[in-house]
Order: C-alpha cells, then structure tokens, then sequence
C-alpha cells in the first residue's frame, strides 16, 4: 500500500458494560506502529467469546492494551515502524492481538504476523490466527499429542473445537469429538473426528468404552468445571488434560485421587496474557507447521456467517446464543 493511512478509523467499543446492546461503532485514531511493528489494513474480524467476557466487563485488556474489542484479523500491511523492513507492505497477514482486532487499521508486533496463503479468503483468514493458534498450543505444543496418540476434543463445532479435531487428525491421532448438540457434530466428522459423543458433561463411560478401558492422551478442554471430573475419568495413564476455556465454570470440588492413579498432567493455557516472545515463538512454530497445510487445504477455518461490521451487535448475539458452527467473521471494508 503507497497511500497515507488515514487519520481515523471505524473502531468497535462498549459503552458499559452488558451484552450486544452496550456495542457500538466509534471512530479512533488509526494506531501509528511502533519499533518493531507494522500497521496492518484490516478485511475481516473474528468474534470471540473473550470479546463478549471483555463487553461484560468480566475480561479486561491487559494494562496497556487498547479498549477496542477484537482478538485477530486479517488484511495487508498499509506502513511499518522503526527496524520493519517495508519490503512487507502490501503482504496478505493474519495475527493475534491483546486488543484491538475489530478495527479498520491495527498495530501489531511483525513477529507475531502469519503469512495468509495466496488462494484464503479475507473471512476465512480472519477465523484462523486465535483458533489455530490456540489448539496448536494445547495439542501440540503443550499436550504433546502425536502420532498413535487418542485426543479428546470437547466443544468440537466451536472455532477451537473445530481446529482442535484438523490438528489431532494431522499429528496422527486418533481423535473423540464432543459437542452438546448432536446435529453438528457432523462437521466434526468432516474435519476428522473417527468418533463423536453427545457431551453433556457425562461422556468418561463412552470415552472408557470406546478406548477399551485405557482411555485418552490428550484431552482438549474449551468448557471448564462443568466437565472437569469426566476429564479426569477419560485420561489414559500419564494423560495431559489442558484447559483452554470456562464457559462451563470456573469453580468445581476436586477429587486428586484419580490425577495421582493416573500420574496425569494438568495445563491451564491462555493466549492473550502471554509475553510477546511466547507468542511469537508460537507463530514462528505454527508458520512452519500450519501455514503449508492451510495453503493446501488439509486444514481449513470454519466460517459460519460473515457481517459487516455495523451488524457487530448480530454477531456477539449468535455467538452468545451458541447458534454458530465455527466462527463468526465481521467484514471491515
């Protein structure tokens, strides 16, 4: 891009603190980047559970951090800060940030940039950098699933659930889906899950079953304390459960006899308050991993519907109301 970024941009907010109605679209300054960053041109954003948490005002930004909503997106770098080449502007990027995704112009980190394949769609690449990322960190990176491995994937029809299933099935795992809603767990078996359970926090019966009493290596959580003692039930003898989620709950009355019989690992993971080295290293990682199969088509992002921005209201609805199988895309055009 050769022209000037312009003063002021479209910006989602919340004025208060509650549901879809406290959203609003405002005009900002357009961030100006810093050392070590580029100023990216948005096409699209995604709507995460976390923005709708953070316009309750149950999950603030970190200090520092813009009050703008949005956790990723993806578009073309418009200008580059101090120690940026700016052979990049003009590249096809996606990426995560702490704050400020759901904007026509953000800042971010170069080294926290993914490349977007030449043939993805603006809306299918702004569904793919906190989705990716995050189940790449839990199956991967920290539960350390491979090949001849089982992983259990809670909440599989969600974005994270969705990519959770491609990642397993792409290490070589065998891969156990769940999801509350039976009718969409056939995308789950799209993406490669080789068996789905109705989940309603009473699946470690059929995950023992279906293991043949061993149960699971892996299990990746989106849902929190309302699955928590079923976790446990399913995993396999050094089994590692991460947690990535609490929309069932935070709060749940232990029982650690069965983590030491079973020598299990637990994780708790989260991608926004990492330090930006952390992320970086994991979009290095993933850029290597990932990105080729994303060009190719062994992985793909799951959009469920895309809006304009103005309809940013629509969009927290139906991602609140659990009407949506995958992501939810705002267009920033």
């Amino acid at each position: 891009m050769t022209t000037r970024p312009p003063e002021t941009m479209d910006a989602v907010i919340a004025d208060g603190r509650g549901g879809p109605e406290v959203l609003r679209v405002a005009r900002r300054p357009v961030p100006i980047p810093g050392p070590g960053e580029v100023l990216v041109r948005t096409r699209a954003t995604a709507v995460n559970r976390a923005d709708l948490l953070q316009a309750q005002g149950h999950y603030p930004p970190p200090p520092g951090v813009t009050d703008v909503l949005g956790l990723e997106f993806a578009g073309e770098v418009a200008a580059v800060g101090e120690g940026v080449e700016p052979s990049c502007i003009g590249d096809r990027v996606m990426a995560i940030v702490p704050g400020g995704g759901c904007a026509q112009y953000v800042a971010v980190r170069r080294d926290h940039l993914l490349p977007v394949p030449g043939d993805l769609a603006w809306a299918a690449a702004a569904a793919t950098p906190e989705a990716f990322l995050t189940a790449f960190q839990s199956i991967v990176r920290l539960g350390g699933a491979e090949a001849g491995d089982t992983v259990l994937v809670h909440a599989a029809a969600s974005g994270v659930g969705s990519a959770g299933v491609q990642i397993a099935r792409e290490v070589g795992a065998r891969v156990i889906a769940t999801s509350r809603h039976a009718d969409r767990l056939a995308r789950a078996r799209q993406d490669g899950a080789d068996v789905l359970v109705v989940g309603d926090g009473r699946f470690a019966d059929a995950v023992r079953d279906l293991t043949d009493g061993r149960g699971v290596d892996v299990v990746l959580d989106l849902v929190g304390a309302a699955y928590w003692a079923d976790n446990v039930r399913s995993l396999a003898r050094l089994g590692r459960l991460v947690l990535t989620g609490m929309v069932g709950g935070r709060r749940t009355e232990l029982d650690l006899g069965p983590l030491y019989a079973a020598h299990a690992t637990v994780i708790a993971t989260t991608l926004r308050s990492r330090p930006t080295d952390e992320k970086a290293a994991l979009v290095a990682e993933f850029t290597a991993w990932g990105v080729p199969r994303l060009a190719d088509g062994r992985l793909v992002p799951v959009v469920d519907r895309v809006l304009p921005l103005a309809d940013v209201a629509d969009a927290h609805r139906a991602v609140a109301e659990n009407a949506v199988v995958g992501k939810v895309v705002l267009t920033t055009d």
